[in-house]
């Protein structure tokens, strides 16, 4: 198949299923540029026209993966003291002593994933779990956290889990 043939075919459907992966229409499109690329580069791979569709979308998924692969390769590094990481780094009525206040299981993950920025593979490396506990540890933390937030402090969550407000509680203005 030539690149042209394999363009006029899947062209719109690639673009509108990368852009719905990735939801940013700048990543989008380097995202579909790369794709046809490779597609261009490669096509001598295809060996049975008839499988053209998920050779392509294959090569799509590989590049939205990379896409996000790189993406979280630009977590800031955070340079926190070993013995205090949890000072008041957030702006956030009471947040540091809800994070010191959640059970160890918890406080271990929130601490490695999401002040000292590893990602969650390497958290369950660390802590010798697998990943899907990670997973689990840092949801029932956010509900922990959540339930807080709420309780002391007044804040709100909006449609999408995002905390507003402002803080309006005891500790806060001691």
């Amino acid at each position: 198949m030539e690149t042209q043939e394999i363009w006029d075919t899947f062209n719109d459907g690639l673009y509108f299923f990368i852009l719905k992966k990735v939801k940013d229409q700048n990543a989008a499109n380097d995202i579909f540029q790369n794709t046809f690329l490779k597609i261009h580069k490669n096509r001598s791979q295809l060996k049975n026209p008839e499988k053209a569709k998920a050779w392509v979308f294959q090569i799509a998924r590989n590049e939205i993966n990379n896409h996000f692969t790189k993406e979280s390769q630009y977590v800031e590094e955070f340079d926190i003291p070993k013995d205090k990481p949890l000072q008041s780094y957030q702006n956030i009525c009471c947040f540091d002593k809800f994070i010191n206040d959640l059970p160890t299981i918890y406080r271990e993950v929130i601490e490695l994933v999401y002040i000292e920025g590893k990602k969650q593979k390497e958290a369950a490396q660390t802590l010798n779990i697998s990943l899907e506990n990670v997973k689990a540890r840092i949801r029932r933390a956010k509900e922990i956290l959540k339930k807080n937030l709420n309780a002391c402090c007044k804040y709100e969550f909006d449609e999408k889990g995002n905390l507003k407000g402002e803080p309006d509680c005891a500790v806060c203005h001691t």
